[in-house]
């Protein structure tokens, strides 16, 4: 099995701390591990006005940006977690609509949806990790990754 830790250049650089993106090969499936994004920008300053908002929809393209660099994309991911600071259930519809806007009626992923005391900064409301699955070989017989 071959393994890369990634650090995407368009992503804030936490890399003294952790990878952003970490692939796994082996059998024709690439997984692809991404650590849980925010909602700030590549230099680590909040989105827009720092709102739930904001910082939901920035997490999510940190996200996509995130997949891109490990070769994924949204129809890959197969398992998203979400964690909010302080989860009231207004939240959900900002969340649903970045959901929505991202995958395909009747083939989301399994979902995760934690409410937490604190992220690892004060200042950071939202954390999203997804786990996506590529398939990077012709399949052998009838299973197949869809």
């Amino acid at each position: 099995m071959e393994c890369n830790h990634l650090n995407p250049p368009d992503l804030p650089d936490w890399s003294s701390f952790f990878s952003q993106v970490v692939c796994v090969e082996g059998h024709g499936i690439k997984h692809v591990f991404v650590s849980g994004q925010v909602g700030v920008d590549a230099q680590k300053q909040l989105a827009g006005d720092g709102g739930f908002e904001a910082q939901t929809e920035r997490a999510f393209e940190n996200l996509g940006a995130a997949l891109a660099g490990g070769g994924a994309a949204w129809e890959h991911v197969v398992k998203l977690t979400i964690y909010v600071v302080h989860y009231e259930g207004t939240q959900a519809a900002a969340i649903g609509k970045a959901i929505r806007s991202r995958f395909t009626a009747g083939k989301l992923p399994a979902c995760s949806l934690i409410g937490v005391e604190a992220l690892a900064e004060s200042r950071f409301a939202i954390e999203i990790e997804a786990t996506a699955l590529v398939e990077t070989a012709p399949p052998i017989g009838p299973a197949r990754l869809e």
